[in-house]
């Protein structure tokens, strides 16, 4: 039976880098994956350019029951840690909204980087690697792989969440915490569009591919202002999939369609100018004909011209228009979830070494541990920050 140093579950984000520091160091390093290739996740995220971090990334932007969990491992490896490994790389990236860094490229360039920067005599990285048994016996930790047995003192869990089975995402992690002990929060979609009840679908699927800027505020207050997106199953866009981290079923989402207008000020103003225009083309100059016209099949906006319009269709208006309520019948879960909201309770983990405070010498890294991160690249900074907390105390006990 070989002995390592460590062993890594999973060549994703967290999994690849923390071999890479570990292997720097000097440990002779593990990894094994159940995949075909590496960093598949890396590969499709970001509509394949891969937004690798975020340049406000902060504590703040995170998710979890033990909010301060993660400040430790983010204060000590930051975005511009991670930015200055892409620059030594000559990646080129780019700014979109908000602070999200994307390659100008491919999400490949990622890959490539952190597969260089495992290409060390003391890593060895294993795909097509199922993992079948683990058991710790007299301090060592004793994997079963492909029929083959390994061991280790150090045994780092970065198998991710639930999010995207099909490229093969699995609860193997939640269940190896689970065998030693650990509590798993409870685990749902993150970061995913909504599905909606009928009629409310009906009438907006021919919208479908149709943007709008917007304001989205959940039944807790928290909102975002980006974009949302009208799809043939609800909403979506990246509004959407950041207020769906704070939607509980059965709560409504308020949206404002006219985040940047006040709408009372433009329909005097326009009525001044525009008395006998339809109340229709009027909004029109602000919004999608289409959704107008869905509203008003909905009963939500009259059809008149604006002397018509009286004070309280003014304020019904208003209400429609600047505080849209919607219920959400759902969301379209795993399928399509970026990440995965909840995990191993971080309470039972060590803030500075990420490892567990139940077993020595297991650790837990990036997604599989209950810390999400907004949309635009906190995720994957959460997995450079936590694998980097890890890999840095790691001790050497191969023999």
């Amino acid at each position: 039976m070989k002995n390592y140093d460590v062993i890594i579950l999973g060549a994703g984000a967290a999994g690849l880098f923390c071999a890479s520091l570990a292997g720097k160091r000097g440990l002779n390093t593990l990894v094994l994956d159940n995949g075909k290739k590496l960093g598949r996740k890396i590969l499709m995220s970001g509509g394949g350019r891969c937004n690798f971090t975020n340049i406000y990334a902060d504590h703040s932007n995170y998710l979890s029951a033990n909010p301060h969990f993660c400040k430790s491992a983010l204060a000590r490896y930051t975005q511009w840690d991670f930015i200055a490994l892409v620059n030594k790389y000559n990646i080129p990236y780019h700014e979109k909204t908000l602070g999200q860094l994307f390659c100008d490229n491919s999400a490949q360039d990622i890959v490539d980087m952190l597969e260089a920067e495992c290409d060390l005599p003391n890593i060895t990285i294993k795909l097509r690697s199922e993992v079948t048994r683990v058991e710790k016996i007299d301090n060592r930790f004793v994997i079963t792989s492909n029929g083959n047995e390994v061991s280790t003192h150090s045994l780092v869990v970065a198998t991710g969440g639930l999010s995207m089975p099909g490229l093969g995402a699995t609860p193997f992690g939640y269940r190896l915490a689970e065998q030693f002990s650990h509590h798993i929060l409870p685990t749902r979609a993150a970061l995913v569009p909504f599905t909606l009840h009928k009629p409310l679908l009906d009438h907006l699927q021919v919208l479908s591919g149709v943007s709008v800027a917007a304001t989205v505020t959940a039944a807790d207050g928290t909102l975002f202002k980006e974009n949302i997106l009208f799809t043939h199953r609800g909403l979506s866009g990246p509004a959407i999939l950041q207020i769906s981290n704070y939607w509980n079923p059965g709560e409504f989402v308020s949206i404002n369609l006219l985040p940047e207008t006040s709408l009372t000020e433009y329909l005097s103003e326009e009525r001044q100018s525009h008395p006998n225009q339809s109340l229709k083309t009027t909004l029109t100059k602000l919004l999608p004909k289409r959704l107008i016209e869905i509203l008003q099949e909905l009963g939500q906006i009259p059809e008149c011209t604006l002397k018509q319009l009286n004070h309280p269709q003014v304020e019904a208006l208003h209400n429609t228009l600047h505080q849209w309520q919607v219920q959400p019948n759902g969301t379209e879960g795993y399928r399509t979830a970026e990440v995965t909201l909840g995990g191993v309770d971080t309470r039972e983990i060590s803030s500075k070494t990420m490892e567990s405070l139940k077993s020595k010498g297991l650790y837990f890294i990036g997604e599989v541990v209950d810390v999400t991160g907004w949309l635009g690249g906190y995720n994957f900074q959460w997995a450079w920050s936590s694998a980097s907390a890890c890999a840095e105390n790691l001790p050497f006990k191969a023999n």
